[in-house]
């Protein structure tokens, strides 16, 4: 008899390429995907900003955290050590060494929302490629340069990536996808929206979004067969 197949669930993912908990929520709803054989997924990324105000060239990591949070640089380097354990668990790589800037991410917005338009695929991988970039080699997301590289690294066309970031092409459509979800109350990231009914937050575990994807698609966990 063949594995049951289930309806696709609907996935929006609110996130901002600048948010460490949001690469470890996507690297746990991935792994959580992988575990639910049979699971039809559209997955959406869409545009939040953690710091909209966020001048050229960034600020400080240190200071940004600990005048932001009004914790001490102390806290906030025991606080970035919990994040990468939990991505480590995840097989995610963080180099909190390397991430000494904190950037605006407005054009990261807009080259994943074209991505989004060549296909779901496309987004994902530069979604990945993006988090990489910044939490993992401690570039700047938010150089024209760099961002139009990353596009290519991801299986795009860095000319036109290169084109769109050189003019405001899809300023209007991030900005009105941000008044959205602002608008239904998301103030915090990771915000996952199943079937635009069911919001989970947070990096949670693995098995929270494995729960999830269950009772939504119907597909439950084998069972042990009795002798």
């Amino acid at each position: 008899m063949s594995a049951p197949v289930a309806e696709p669930i609907r996935i929006d993912f609110v996130s901002d390429v600048a948010c460490p908990w949001c690469a470890v929520g996507l690297r746990a709803l991935e792994e959580a995907m992988a575990r639910v054989p049979g699971l039809r997924v559209d997955l959406n990324f869409q545009p939040f900003e953690l710091n909209p105000q966020m001048p050229a060239g960034g600020e400080d990591a240190v200071q940004h955290l600990t005048r932001k949070y009004g914790i001490s640089a102390e806290q906030a380097a025991r606080n970035g050590e919990a994040i990468r354990q939990r991505g480590a668990e995840l097989g995610f790589e963080f180099r909190m060494d390397r991430r000494r800037q904190v950037y605006n991410t407005f054009d990261a917005h807009r080259l994943l929302h074209w991505a989004g338009l060549q296909g779901r695929a496309s987004q994902l991988a530069l979604k990945q490629r993006l988090l990489r970039a910044y939490f993992t080699d401690g570039e700047d997301v938010s150089s024209t340069a760099v961002l139009a590289r990353l596009a290519g690294e991801a299986g795009l066309d860095e000319t036109r990536a290169a084109g769109i970031l050189g003019s405001d092409e899809y300023a209007g459509a991030v900005r009105e996808q941000e008044r959205f979800y602002a608008e239904r109350g998301i103030t915090a990231v990771p915000s996952v929206i199943f079937n635009d009914r069911h919001l989970i937050q947070g990096g949670q575990p693995v098995a929270n979004f494995e729960q999830a994807l269950r009772q939504l698609s119907g597909l439950q966990a084998p069972t042990a067969s009795q002798d």
